[in-house]
């Protein structure tokens, strides 16, 4: 007869095996590419079933309730489903800097992580690796580990999925990028993505609420909830108000929301000649005045155009110069 911890293990590996299944004809996103990725077959985003990870690190670039003290336990995946040409990140979603991970080395580089006293798990661009995530989710589960977990999002994503997320992730921090059909079929080429990011963050509101303990200080962390993100970009204050407007009128003033302004143009955006300045300080401010005219309270924003030592260069051993370098275990 099986031990207890056989039968554990065997209904672990069963569900690890269910889940890479997704990767044989691949919906996880909106493009609904069918290919076979488990099969070395690349989708849309760029990436085969190999997970592939470009950074894990205790990151401090976070918003407040979600960096704390000690730092987010960052995990940045390769490859992107969106595939928005002027991506902060392009050196990972557009040009797949990474290293390959199996599921015990991510899991050990994980194990390390909470080691050094990150406040959560933080997956970056997650979308299109749910099935190598959820396995991780349920190892650290299973094993007593209660960190938040973080869903880190383009905003692209299909309500059938964020169902099956909503069972495992705590903290979810989507995008909603584009409320403008065309710019967004400029930007990634899916007009479709305003509704697609709408809906999902209106699924979201309903199923897991809003960010809380809400606390703009660091000194207390979030554990559960959402709040929305939106980078004004350069020349599209319209898109932005249309933004808000959408925010307000469908889920309501309450909502937590990041309004960034820390756009730098990438090397893409010189050779299309298009977004390739910064934004505005006068953009950035009509659109804080939109904010604040629609009634939200719990809001960060940016005055200072973001700290250029949280810009990424995933080339280099440290991408961001203003995380401290690793010393061992966090204190508590």
């Amino acid at each position: 007869m099986a031990t207890t911890d056989q039968q554990h293990g065997d209904a672990a590996a069963a569900a690890g095996r269910e889940a890479m299944a997704h990767y044989d004809a691949c919906g996880l996103c909106p493009r609904q590419c069918g290919v076979n990725r488990n099969a070395g077959e690349r989708g849309v985003c760029g990436e085969t079933s190999d997970c592939r990870v470009a950074a894990i690190t205790a990151h401090f670039g976070e918003e407040p309730p979600i960096s704390g003290r000690n730092g987010s336990g960052t995990i940045f995946f390769s490859g992107c489903s969106s595939g928005c040409f002027f991506c902060q990140n392009y050196q990972i979603s557009q040009e797949h800097l990474g290293r390959t991970l199996s599921h015990d080395e991510l899991y050990n580089e994980v194990q390390a992580l909470i080691a050094r006293g990150v406040h959560n798990l933080n997956f970056v661009t997650p979308e299109h690796w749910w099935p190598h995530i959820s396995v991780l989710c349920r190892r650290l589960r299973a094993e007593g580990v209660f960190l938040p977990f973080v869903w880190n999002s383009s905003g692209y994503f299909l309500t059938e999925w964020l169902d099956q997320q909503c069972a495992l992730i705590d903290i979810f921090l989507p995008d909603y990028k584009f409320a403008d059909a065309a710019l967004a079929h400029a930007c990634m080429g899916d007009s479709r993505y305003p509704d697609l990011a709408l809906a999902g963050i209106c699924r979201l509101a309903e199923r897991v609420g809003f960010l809380r303990p809400w606390d703009d200080s660091g000194d207390i962390c979030a554990s559960r909830g959402l709040m929305v993100r939106h980078l004004v970009l350069p020349g599209q204050v319209e898109n932005s108000l249309r933004v808000l407007d959408n925010l307000a009128r469908e889920i309501g003033p309450q909502l937590p929301i990041s309004l960034m302004s820390q756009f730098r143009p990438v090397p893409e955006c010189g050779r299309r000649g298009f977004l390739d300045r910064m934004v505005a300080i006068d953009e950035y401010r009509q659109v804080c005045q939109h904010l604040d005219d629609l009634g939200f309270t719990k809001v960060f924003i940016q005055p200072e155009f973001g700290d250029d030592n949280f810009l990424p260069d995933f080339s280099a051993d440290r991408p961001f110069k203003g995380n401290p370098p690793p010393t061992g275990p966090a204190a508590p």
